[in-house]
């Protein structure tokens, strides 16, 4: 049995002009399974990621508005085997790879796609030629898009590569960025290759584009399209036959477009399913609900503010999420103070038209001075939740829902990212969605991105992949 208390410390109360305060409730409320003192403190010390590369970022100047989506290919023959791919050309699609690219085509069979760029890999090809169907475009194929070059490590089995090459292989384990063998730094040799692979989408005549290719190039081209290094590299998960998104946006005055996630890793199976992370097992996890469409979202000229309860679909979007999290053995769940946050955890917890839009990036358009206080409110939430997650022993499985505002979540994921404000633009969520982060290492580790911005649970409520949001301006 679930209980409520209310937790008072949560969050300091925000400046009068910070579009979400409501002075006369809590910040937030707190719904737990079972209670038991804060484990530990969480460390401070973590540098955040400078707008150094972000302000660096380069691209080809856009006359209108483009979405890329990326899909990584089905399960291979080699994934099956648990041997190193690399962008080697041996393996092909198993037959549960092929299901995967089949469920993604019918999950994309509605949208809309100019061109189509795949890597010349055969497991990833054939991935394409699913997806794509009967469409009459030639699918055109970049070598700059194939998989990791990984040299001598390439066709090993893992314990293989272990027994070969002991500290090298422990290397590419641990600290994959500077890992070299052959006298390549494979990681770094990806992430100029993602660049390069941008200037040529981008200056593609095309508004929709759909490409397929790999775990790690696909990491690549979502890290380098918001402006993240190779420290990166394993943080954005990339299972087979995830589709992620991106909005690229012209700047009226030209130069490098506006860059937005759309989503991360959005799945034919459930992403929060018992699993691993980057190949290694988690038994702790963040699941970030956003709260279901609420009455004052239709009254607000701001997307989702105010604190009007669930409307009718909001309603169903709740209990969409609660079916999905349906099966989940969960520790805590910490809920937000506005009425439809309290509304869909109580949604889930008993159970434990079409989606409305943030449009891309909103959040880059508020008052400097409004988002510096929610980066800062929000870092206080983050440590909350990573003390709840801390609590049991470890290897013991502890699963904490947090339920609240899309800026909240996004915020939340920046400090997960070690991401200043800057970033807060580069992300977007929509109602009733869920992201996933995995603590491989811990409470105290680094979070592995496993999903953003997932939609999938709600059926015929959700917002088709390649729906433009941008141009959204009435819901």
């Amino acid at each position: 049995m679930y209980s409520i208390a209310a937790s008072s410390s949560f969050i300091d109360k925000p400046p009068s002009n910070f579009p979400f305060y409501n002075p006369n409730r809590p910040l937030f409320t707190i719904v737990r399974a079972s209670s038991s003192s804060v484990a530990q403190e969480i460390d401070k010390s973590a540098e955040k990621t400078s707008t150094e590369e972000k302000e660096g970022r380069k691209f080809p100047p856009l006359k209108a508005a483009k979405r890329v989506v990326l899909v990584r290919h089905g399960q291979s023959t080699w994934n099956a085997e648990g041997r190193i791919q690399g962008s080697s050309d041996f393996s092909v699609l198993t037959s549960k790879g092929e299901s995967q690219a089949e469920t993604s085509r019918q999950m994309l069979i509605d949208d809309s796609f100019d061109v189509c760029f795949s890597s010349p890999l055969r497991r990833s090809k054939r991935t394409a030629e699913i997806i794509w169907g009967t469409r009459e475009e030639e699918i055109i194929t970049d070598s700059d898009m194939r998989e990791i070059d990984l040299y001598s490590f390439q066709g090993l089995l893992k314990h293989e590569g272990k027994a070969k090459y002991g500290d090298a292989f422990r290397q590419w384990q641990i600290d994959a960025p500077n890992f070299i063998i052959d006298g390549h730094y494979p990681v770094r040799e990806l992430w100029a290759r993602a660049k390069s692979c941008w200037d040529k989408i981008l200056v593609h005549e095309s508004k929709s584009v759909l490409v397929v290719a790999h775990n790690a190039v696909n990491q690549a081209l979502v890290a380098t399209a918001i402006g993240l290094g190779t420290e990166y590299f394993r943080i954005l998960l990339q299972s087979n036959c995830g589709v992620s998104v991106l909005d690229f946006t012209p700047q009226p005055e030209g130069g490098t477009p506006n860059i937005c996630l759309n989503r991360l890793n959005q799945t034919p199976g459930s992403p929060v399913a018992v699993g691993s992370s980057a190949g290694r097992k988690t038994s702790k996890r963040i699941v970030l609900v956003c709260h279901g469409v609420s009455e004052s979202n239709l009254e607000s000229n701001m997307p989702y503010t105010g604190n009007g309860p669930l409307n009718m679909l909001g309603n169903i979007q709740a209990q969409k999420i609660a079916e999905l999290l349906l099966d989940l053995k969960v520790n805590t769940v910490v809920s937000g103070n506005k009425m439809a946050s309290a509304e869909t955890a109580d949604i889930i917890t008993k159970d434990a038209s079409g989606l409305q839009n943030v449009p891309s990036g909103w959040l880059s358009r508020l008052e400097d001075d409004v988002t510096t206080s929610l980066v800062n409110q929000s870092g206080k939430a983050w440590k909350h939740l990573l003390s709840e997650l801390s609590k049991g022993s470890d290897g013991q499985d502890n699963i904490v829902i947090a339920v609240g505002h899309p800026a909240l979540h996004i915020a939340m994921m920046g400090h997960c990212l070690n991401l200043t404000k800057e970033w807060l633009g580069s992300f977007h969520l929509n109602a009733g969605s869920i992201s996933v982060i995995d603590f491989p290492d811990g409470p105290s580790g680094r979070g592995v991105i496993r999903c953003i911005n997932y939609t999938a649970h709600l059926g015929r409520w959700s917002i088709p992949i390649t729906r433009t949001t941008q141009a959204d301006e009435e819901y």
